[in-house]
């Protein structure tokens, strides 16, 4: 899990502050020492994690804190504050221009996941901006790359330009007239990378961009190089002018330094953030809630947004006021499990609700297999056994295991745990049902 380290030590210091009750000077420069011993090995640039502790201290030692009545609280406060303008202070949208379409070039080293990536966000912004995306396959020079694309493409039914092994201005220059003419009203120019940057690559992206004028230069940089990332990105923001950043691979990477040291080196802010491999894991970034989630503090906004995605306002009214008159059904049951599934891992969603240990969870998803046999059960049973489950008699498991390709054993399991999740659900009062109706959260959160 992203920045897992640094999160663990940091909540250590802030551990032993907590426990001094009043703060001495000598307890704040002790504290900082930590801090700063805690980003570097988060692979902070050295010259950020200076300027970061000398900020923090400063404040730190002044006497609001020190007179405060929760002193550490002030100090947690402050750590939150800087950590948020670290990383950019607020989410900077993408750039979008007043002409149509819009093009976004996404530039980046070989490897960084930007075809990938690229298909994810184009998806992102005709989810939550009503686009209509267009994917243009600029790399003709990778092994496969084209084809990458159009797979991707056709599984998030995102249309793909692509000529062959073409001149990549002039593709992406007929992409742009494709779009205009097709209605596209955003293209994403999926350009070439290298292993290292060199003058060949440069000098092909700079006359790309000359020649389609990109609203959007999207770096995509892999998390998980560390400072190189940096690196990378210093050098292709002096040569392109890069205009924001997504980081891929963020789940992977339990130091976090990039997402810590690139906007303040480059001054460039992070926009995106891929967050695993399946085609929707990818997070508009937030600075002001990575930092809550850095200093366990959680995440709710994140966690919310999820749920609304993959609970649908209605269902989630019906769910309440079935909830109250206690009547959840196993149909309702599946339900649940199909949203929880579509949230993420269990170990991500408990790294954004506050005081619960993801560490606990860690690797922990919805298993596929169960969850298939799950739903063979219950889609074997009638209309009156999932709405009454008090009817399932030696029999009639019997059968429903045979629909499903299952063992009794199985069934007894699975209505078990039904039992315990309604058991869960009488304790529901009607202010918790309020909340989450307006917060569209599945029940079980």
């Amino acid at each position: 899990m992203a920045f897992e380290n640094l999160s663990d030590k940091l909540n250590n210091v802030f551990k032993t502050l907590r426990g001094k009750g009043r703060l001495s000077e000598q307890d704040v420069k002790e504290a900082m020492r930590e801090v700063r011993l805690a980003l570097l090995e988060a692979d902070v640039s050295y010259k950020v994690v200076k300027d970061f502790v000398k900020t923090v201290s400063e404040r730190a030692a002044g006497a609001e804190v020190l007179e405060a009545l929760s002193p550490a609280q002030m100090v947690i406060k402050i750590v939150n504050e800087e950590l948020c303008a670290l990383m950019g202070g607020e989410n900077q949208k993408l750039n979008i221009s007043s002409k149509s379409p819009s093009v976004v070039m996404l530039v980046g080293l070989q490897g960084a996941g930007k075809t990938t990536n690229g298909a994810k966000l184009a998806a992102l912004m005709r989810k939550t901006q009503n686009k209509r995306p267009l994917l243009a396959a600029c790399d003709v020079y990778r092994p496969a790359a084209i084809e990458q694309l159009e797979t991707v493409g056709r599984k998030l039914d995102i249309p793909v330009f692509q000529e062959g092994q073409g001149d990549p201005v002039e593709i992406a220059v007929h992409a742009v007239e494709h779009a205009r003419r097709h209605g596209n009203d955003l293209v994403f120019l999926d350009t070439a990378g290298r292993l290292h940057i060199d003058e060949q690559l440069m000098d092909e992206l700079r006359r790309i961009k000359a020649a389609v004028d990109p609203a959007e230069i999207l770096l995509v940089i892999d998390a998980m190089i560390g400072q190189d990332a940096v690196n990378a990105a210093s050098a292709f923001d002096a040569e392109l002018g890069v205009t924001g950043v997504m980081l891929t691979k963020l789940d992977g990477d339990a130091r976090g330094g990039a997402a810590l040291s690139i906007r303040a080196v480059t001054g460039k802010p992070i926009k995106f953030a891929g967050t695993g491999e399946k085609l929707d894991a990818i997070e508009v970034f937030h600075p002001d809630r990575m930092a809550g989630r850095i200093l366990g503090m959680g995440d709710m906004l994140t966690l919310i947004e999820k749920a609304e995605a993959s609970f649908d306002e209605q269902k989630a009214r019906e769910m309440a006021e079935k909830l109250k008159k206690n009547r959840f059904t196993l149909a309702d049951y599946l339900d649940q499990m199909r949203s929880m599934k579509d949230m993420g891992s269990l170990e991500d969603i408990a790294g954004m609700i506050p005081g619960l240990d993801a560490k606990a969870l860690r690797g922990a998803q919805i298993d596929e297999k169960a969850m298939a046999h799950t739903e063979a059960i219950i889609l074997s049973m009638t209309p009156q056994e999932r709405d009454n489950p008090a009817v399932l008699n030696a029999s009639r498991k019997k059968r429903i295991a045979a629909g499903a390709g299952v063992s009794v054993v199985d069934v007894n399991r699975l209505l078990k745990q039904y039992e315990m999740m309604q058991n869960m659900a009488k304790q529901f009062s009607g202010k918790k049902m309020k909340r989450m109706r307006r917060g569209g959260m599945p029940f079980g959160f």
